[in-house]
This record gives structure tokens, C-alpha cells and sequence, in this order.
């Protein structure tokens, strides 16, 4: 078997060259020659019997069979760097739109990080904008309605819409009808405003307000007095229970919902599971 032949030597030579695609550069980590960590490439490719670096006037270039190995050092380098104080520490990976990272998801991280310590849990906040594979992401919590190519989505919360705005402008608003005359803050869905107009039975204005690419944004705008936003209200009850955002009116639109997803060709490792069932067991306590 050749992994039982394999020099330690050579091993680290490749890795330190595949980092900094260059024999000169690896042997300044390494602490010997150019020609030391050439000659250990030269015999590791020997004994494998393919060639893992294209030599170029300047520099290195990995065939498809060095990359390969290098993604294992990678991966193997990734792995260790999990173990900590003698215990395994599992990398979970999740990107949440960031209006159910602020307003749902960060009060109850505590209750989970402690339930679960052997978790290392990364969240990445975005705009409703991502690529699971792309990304690196185990699991991608995103508001819409459940279509994702190549994903599988599970439901979590529905969130309707309605408008919310500064209490001062809401003083003014008496009808649905007073929305005319106000700046109406909007999000890159841009039929929001007209769905929620039809569903009160009125005439959709001409709407010119600025567009945003996150509901948190949008909110902390219209809480300043920028204008009346469209949002899901159960994700900023904080703001509304402290009356820096009011619903001047009850009219709300469904427009979707939020949903946990991921590949479905990504294979669920324990951490991943004990988030998930975490995640559903919360949103249903509630």
C-alpha cells in the first residue's frame, strides 16, 4: 500500500509548496533549500506516479491531481484545528437574512451554545442573497416560498406584512389611503407595496421611495422618520414594544415565509442534526 510508504518529509514539502505555490517560498517556512523541498516534490511524485505541480517561469501551477491532495491536507488541517482542550469541536455553518438573525435567532443563541458546547457555530448574516455550495454553508435560513433549486427547505416561521413607521408619522395616518402622500420605503421585491394596497381594497400609488437590500436597514431608516416601510412585524417586536416603530394600521399581506435549507446533496453531520432539531423545537415552543 503506498500511504504506508509515503515519506513525512515529502508530505510536508508538497504542502508548504501547494500554500505558497513556490518551491523558494516553502523552503523559507520549511527551513531548508529550494532544491531540498524540489527534490522531495520530485520524489513523492515519483512514487505516486503523477505529476502534482506544473513548473512555470515563475511560480507553481497545481495539476488536477495536486489539487486534489492539497484539498485533503485542507480538510485534514481543518479537522485538527476542531480539537480543543481534549474535546471535538464541530463546525456548523449557517447563514441567516438578517432580519431572523436580529430578530429572532441572536436572543435564543445562548440557550443553544449552551446545550450544546461541542458546537462551533459560525452565522453569517445576508441580505436573502446566497449560494449554499458556494459559501461553504451547512445551512442557509432565508424568507420566500420554499423554491430554492437544489435545496432542501423546511418551514420555519410565516412572517406577513404590514406597514411600520416612526410614531410621529403614524399621528397622521388615519386610513390606508393617507400612505399616498407619504415616502414608501421599499425592498428589492418590488411588488410588496402593490400586494398589500390590493389586499385593503385600494389604488397602489406611484411609489419612489429608496430601495433597500435589508429589512434591518429598511427598519432602522423608517424608524428615524425616513418614511412608512413594508416589514414583517414579528421580527421586530423589540422596536414595536418600545414604540420606535408603530403599525399605524393592522392590514398585513402574506408574502412568505422563513425556511431552513440546505444542499440536498449535502450530507447531515451530527452538529448539523442537533442544530436543526434545536431550531425546529424552538420555533415550535413558540
Amino acid at each position: 500500500m503506498i500511504e504506508s510508504h509515503l515519506p513525512l518529509n515529502a508530505l510536508r514539502a508538497f504542502d508548504a509548496s501547494a500554500r505558497h505555490l513556490s518551491f523558494t517560498q516553502a523552503g523559507m517556512e520549511l527551513r531548508v533549500t529550494q532544491a531540498a523541498v524540489s527534490h522531495q516534490v520530485n520524489t513523492l511524485e515519483k512514487m505516486l506516479g503523477v505529476r502534482l505541480f506544473r513548473r512555470l517561469p515563475r511560480g507553481l501551477a497545481l495539476t488536477d491531481e495536486g489539487q486534489a491532495l492539497a484539498e485533503s491536507f485542507l480538510r485534514m488541517r481543518a479537522t485538527l484545528n476542531q480539537f480543543e482542550n481534549g474535546r471535538f469541536r464541530e463546525v456548523v455553518t449557517v447563514g441567516v437574512v438578517g432580519a431572523f438573525a436580529t430578530g429572532w435567532l441572536l436572543p435564543r443563541l445562548p440557550a443553544f451554545l449552551g446545550d450544546h458546547p461541542s458546537i462551533d457555530l459560525r452565522v453569517l448574516t445576508n441580505n436573502n442573497r446566497v449560494d449554499l455550495a458556494g459559501e461553504g454553508l451547512d445551512y442557509a435560513i432565508r424568507f420566500g416560498d420554499g423554491s430554492w433549486h437544489g435545496a432542501d427547505a423546511t418551514p420555519l416561521i410565516a412572517a406577513a406584512l404590514s406597514p411600520v413607521c416612526a410614531p410621529d408619522i403614524a399621528q397622521r395616518l388615519r386610513r390606508p389611503e393617507d400612505l399616498w402622500t407619504e415616502m414608501l420605503l421599499r425592498s428589492y421585491r418590488v411588488d410588496e407595496w402593490t400586494r398589500w394596497f390590493t389586499a385593503v381594497g385600494i389604488d397602489c400609488p406611484a411609489i419612489r421611495g429608496p430601495i433597500f437590500d435589508s429589512s434591518v436597514t429598511m427598519a432602522y431608516a423608517a424608524a428615524q422618520g425616513a418614511g412608512v416601510a413594508l416589514l414583517p412585524a414579528c421580527m421586530f417586536t423589540r422596536e414595536l414594544d418600545e414604540t420606535r416603530l408603530v403599525r399605524p394600521f393592522p392590514d398585513e399581506v402574506a408574502a412568505g415565509q422563513y425556511w431552513l435549507t440546505s444542499l440536498k446533496s449535502k450530507e447531515k453531520t451530527t452538529g448539523m442534526r442537533l442544530f436543526r432539531d434545536w431550531l425546529l423545537a424552538a420555533v415550535g415552543a413558540d
